[in-house]
């Protein structure tokens, strides 16, 4: 099964809570920035997301949300 992740680029603040408790490294952060100044995290796209979750529960944001794909 493969996952995958989005984040509200809207809705992240880019604290970078959610990068060293990823153990795939899927999360990266942008180059620009979102209507409210802040540099946000966007997913890496080379990476693969195993579905662990550890990055929706530290997100004090709650921008983060993991699928299930093909």
């Amino acid at each position: 099964m493969r996952y995958f992740i989005e984040i509200d680029s809207e809705t992240c603040k880019g604290c970078g809570l959610c990068t060293p408790v990823c153990p795939s490294s899927v999360i990266e952060k942008s180059t620009t920035i979102n209507v409210k100044g802040w540099q946000f995290y966007k997913p890496a796209a080379d990476k693969n997301c195993t579905g662990c979750k550890r990055c929706v529960l530290i997100c004090p944001d709650v921008a983060i949300q993991v699928f299930k794909g093909e």
